[in-house]
Formats: structure tokens, sequence, C-alpha cells
């Protein structure tokens, strides 16, 4: 739907609903977000962001990279040293990418004790599944 609703302006949806869902699948994941949390502060080097990223493992770092540059995300760049030089960076897109997403990070960020707790209480229920 295109046009003002309630005096609030919307962006026009593309005419394939499965494009959006496609795009937020891939920058919705835990590893996307995190990665262009830590790209916000500057170019990383891969081993700069596997430290920085808590439980990611090599083979998913590289392809989150991968995709993030495939979708306009990141830039890859290699300096012609010995080793060669790989840094990552965010793109215009990438940038505005994490500030839709801060405020969610954030929000993780302050409710993790909540969510913990929350979750402790689920668990123990006697009449809960397993998880």
């Amino acid at each position: 739907m295109n046009g003002t609703e309630g005096g609030e302006s919307r962006a026009a949806l593309p005419e394939d609903p499965c494009q959006v869902r496609e795009v937020l699948g891939i920058v919705g994941d835990k590893w996307s977000l995190l990665i262009v949390r830590h790209l916000s502060e500057g170019p990383r080097r891969f081993s700069e962001l596997k430290r920085a990223v808590d439980g990611i493992s090599q083979r998913m770092l590289t392809v989150t990279l991968r995709g993030l540059e495939r979708d306009g995300i990141l830039t890859r760049t290699v300096r012609s040293v010995m080793p060669p030089h790989v840094s990552y960076e965010l793109t215009p897109i990438g940038r505005a990418l994490r500030g839709a997403t801060a405020p969610l990070l954030e929000w993780s960020i302050t409710h993790l004790t909540h969510i913990d707790a929350a979750r402790a209480e689920y668990d123990a229920r006697p009449d809960t599944p397993p998880a």
C-alpha cells in the first residue's frame, strides 16, 4: 500500500513480498546484526571480527561476511601485502542498517537478564514441555 494512512508516510513495498522476506532473513539473523554492530566502529579485519563476535565459527563468519558483501551491506578490501591484508567496512546501506537495528540490539542488552529469568521460570514449570 502506498501513500499515507493516518497521517504517516509509508514507503512503497515491492510487489513480491518474498523479496522483503528474503532480505529480512539475511540481515535479521543474529550473526549479521552483530557483525554490522562491530563494523560500525570502523573497518575490521577478519581476525578482529572473529574475536569480537562471541561464539561465531570461522565458517559462519566467512559465510555471513560473503552474504553481507553480496547484499551491499559491507565492502571487502584486499591490500596486496604479505600476508594479504583483508578488511571489511560498512557501506552507506550498511550504516543505515546499523542505525535501524541499534535500538533492537540495545533493547536486547538491556533486557537480557529479564529474558534469562523468564526462560528459567518457564523451564522450571512442571507442565512445560522441554524446549
